[in-house]
């Protein structure tokens, strides 16, 4: 059975394997297959988990033929960037300095993952620690957009996001720390959920900005993302920061209030996105919701405050890789403050290098009052903003990116044009609030995605929205 005979939403894939249209294993080695044929052309994954995977739908097989009830994604192929922990499988964020460093534990996403049978297929490219926008800056090599092989995937989550976008995985998780789900659901033309912080446990993943980052998922369709989100979101003990979540209520048929900031159609947006994103807020109005134009003032200042509070993070966060305790040690270093200095500047690409040094430089005695405190009180004006604008409507509507996916290598050499790609998502993870990217339409074969803001840990009403502008596609 050809792969692309095969279902490829979570809820057919369960069908079928409940009908006994295929097997789990079936399945399994049919997505394998494909890996192995597109890895190399697209680089999605860094590391394909075989025998893991093999072993996992096997055990599907084996419930199905004891007639036990099957968790909803059971046998259902999925991937998982390579920062989040998988036991007994590498996991090096896509860095040297953690070449060959094998995981102890589950990350608690992967956890919940394996209770409900999932297959893990494999872990994903990224950006280096996260730190990008393009998935350029792997210290393994560069991943491609499967809608133009020319182009980057977004970043940092593009493998996940390549993977899903070519066939390659059902479903995979990705983190976002100021856009790095969002952006790559934008850029290969599926659906990518940021979820409210504290609404998934961060235990297991490797942290670059503590009070920004958060684990989602990357989906076909917004059905899907809304399945692994119920599945791996709720309070953790090993993760302080997250909550238990009240049950989804039923928003079927509900009219919305919906908000259109001003600040996010200006002057930089490529006409064509604003065009069509705009087309596709006047298609909601006409499906009997409300939309009003809304005010968040303090957007102009949010890029800014996001590089300094998360490089800040960064610096404190990433000091434990430090040639001694795990991960790369310089050989040539003939002292302990060499082996820290030498397994470091080795260790760590370019782009993770530049943002250790300036959250360490924003710390530092004399510029903390100047920047890092200063950021600190502008990011609870971002999140007043928020708070004030939910007030009136009960979610946003903006673009996801100023841009389409731009070509490989276009801006390697500006790093300031790099970072303009999250303008548009930062605000988000700054407020601590969900939001969600769907597909509103195509420039060329380029996808343009449509980002969806919701109240914190208003997820359910999300995923009604959503569904509703992927409808209308």
């Amino acid at each position: 059975m050809n792969m692309k005979n095969f279902p490829q939403t979570i809820k057919k894939i369960q069908e079928g394997l409940k009908k006994k249209d295929f097997t789990a294993s079936e399945l399994a080695n049919s997505y394998l297959e494909a890996i192995k044929e597109e890895n190399e052309k697209i680089f999605a994954f860094l590391n394909i988990t075989e025998d893991l995977a093999l072993s996992q739908a096997k055990a599907v097989d084996e419930s199905i033929a004891k007639g036990e009830d099957l968790p909803l994604l059971a046998g259902v192929p999925c991937a998982i960037k390579d920062n989040m922990l998988v036991e007994g499988v590498k996991c090096t964020s896509a860095s040297r300095i953690l070449e060959n460093y094998v995981a102890p534990y589950d990350a608690t996403v992967v956890k919940k993952l394996k209770d409900r049978k999932a297959v893990i297929l494999g872990k994903t490219n990224m950006d280096e620690f996260a730190m990008g926008s393009s998935t350029e800056n792997s210290a393994y090599g560069v991943t491609r957009n499967p809608r133009d092989l020319e182009r980057v995937p977004g970043g940092s989550s593009g493998g996940s996001a390549a993977a899903v976008a070519s066939g390659q995985a059902v479903f995979a998780l990705g983190s976002d720390t100021g856009g790095s789900i969002r952006q790559p659901a934008f850029c290969c033309g599926i659906a990518g959920l940021k979820p409210t912080y504290g609404s998934v446990s961060r235990y297991g993943l490797m942290a670059y900005a503590s009070s920004l980052d958060q684990i989602g998922p990357l989906a076909n369709n917004v059905e899907d993302a809304r399945i692994v989100f119920e599945a791996i979101s709720g309070r953790d003990p090993l993760d302080s920061t997250s909550c238990e979540l009240k049950p989804f209520l039923e928003t079927q048929g509900k009219k919305f209030t919906v908000g259109v900031p001003k600040e996010y159609f200006i002057k930089g947006i490529d006409p064509e996105i604003e065009k069509i994103v705009k087309g596709k807020i006047e298609q909601y109005l006409a499906l009997g919701h409300k939309i009003e134009e809304i005010s968040l003032p303090h957007t102009e200042y949010a890029l800014a405050c996001y590089y300094i509070i998360a490089t800040s993070e960064a610096s404190a966060n990433l000091a434990r890789f430090d040639g001694i305790r795990y991960g790369y040690s310089s050989k040539e270093a003939k002292s302990l403050l060499e082996i820290y200095m030498q397994s470091r500047a080795e260790g760590f690409g370019a782009e993770v290098r530049r943002r250790v040094m300036l959250g360490t430089y924003v710390l530092s005695a004399g510029y903390y009052d100047a920047y890092y405190l200063r950021a600190q009180k502008v990011r609870a004006l971002i999140k007043q903003d928020f708070d004030k604008a939910f007030e009136k409507v009960d979610a946003i509507f903006t673009p996801t990116s100023p841009s389409l996916a731009f070509k490989i290598g276009e801006r390697t050499q500006d790093p300031l044009q790099m970072y303009l790609s999250d303008i548009f998502t930062v605000s988000v993870n700054l407020a601590g609030v969900p939001a969600i990217s769907v597909p509103c339409g195509k420039i060329g074969d380029l996808p343009v995605g449509l980002q969806v803001i919701g109240k914190p840990f208003e997820e359910a009403t999300l995923f009604a929205i959503a569904k509703d502008l992927e409808d209308q596609i």
